[in-house]
């Protein structure tokens, strides 16, 4: 009866039946579980190459092609990114730097260059604006700030926040795109005021700002979009957790497969993988030439 009810074959049931049960050690079941935790803080976004750094973070051995086939056994299917738009203009009137990174987004030390930009989040109340500061040294984001309003402090706050946080050596880098934000004589006075020299991107060219664009596009399609954003004040505690969760636990191929914190913290790598990256941090801070001296 329960066979023509679920329409499922007599013979069928019975050969299941005689078929030796599958069982699942102990380990496996951790490593299941624990794919499906890290999988879920992501908010869905881990690839399979980012869950293998992940996993072995977590001590387990394990490689790529199995760590793909898991994911799929587990139904833990990554939602692809889609493209997003540039949020402002400079006025004609406003002073432009000169672009003194040149595309070269790895300095050597904590406190040489950061990035900021702006981007919009859209919220059932309306839209929010946000304005990050990054240490390109770590990725970290050290300083932001969100608005409903697309004011000139906007910017100003972010930078506030990032300079009392880090306390950073006179002469640092910022690098930002041409927005009236970052061009306007106040955000101009405050760098003066902190001792910082201002570097811009050309117009259009939105790999002249690259990991900070790369960020939000994190930020929105691995987080915000993948829950409902009700009211302003809910995005605004989401991106706060965002912050925290891409600081302190996501990955970076950039930082030798680091977070932006652990990063940061002395004797963070060593042998073979320090001194490959040392080298491409050497390299690649070479290239600046004198603009950053």
């Amino acid at each position: 009866m329960l066979c023509q009810v679920m329409g499922v074959g007599t013979t069928a049931f019975y050969d299941w039946r005689k078929r030796p049960t599958k069982r699942i050690t102990e380990d496996t079941l951790r490593l299941y579980r624990t794919m499906k935790r890290l999988f879920e803080q992501s908010r869905s976004s881990l690839g399979s190459r980012e869950m293998m750094k992940k996993l072995s973070e977590k001590g387990f051995s394990i490689g790529r092609y199995r760590v793909r086939n898991l994911m799929k056994k587990l139904g833990l299917y990554v939602t692809q990114r889609l493209a997003y738009k540039v949020t402002t203009k400079r006025r004609a009137s406003d002073a432009v730097a000169d672009n003194l990174l040149n595309q070269n987004f790895t300095p050597l030390g904590m406190n040489q260059v950061w990035a900021g930009d702006v981007t919009y989040l859209k919220t059932g109340e309306g839209w929010m604006y946000l304005a990050i500061v990054m240490d390109l040294y770590s990725r970290r984001i050290v300083g932001w700030h969100i608005d409903k309003r697309m004011r000139s402090d906007l910017v100003s706050k972010a930078l506030i926040k990032a300079y009392n946080l880090r306390q950073p050596p006179a002469g640092l880098v910022f690098h930002s795109d041409r927005g009236s934000q970052y061009t306007s004589k106040h955000y101009r006075k405050l760098l003066s005021s902190y001792r910082m020299r201002a570097s811009m991107g050309d117009v259009g060219a939105c790999w002249d700002n690259a990991v900070v664009e790369r960020f939000f596009g994190s930020l929105k399609h691995d987080w915000i979009l993948k829950i409902t954003q009700p009211t302003r004040d809910h995005m605004r505690a989401d991106v706060a957790r965002y912050m925290r969760y891409y600081n302190v636990e996501r990955l970076h191929t950039a930082n030798g497969d680091l977070s932006p914190v652990a990063y940061e913290k002395p004797g963070k790598m060593t042998g073979k993988m320090s001194s490959r990256f040392c080298s491409n941090r050497a390299g690649s801070a070479a290239q600046f030439g004198g603009k950053l001296a």
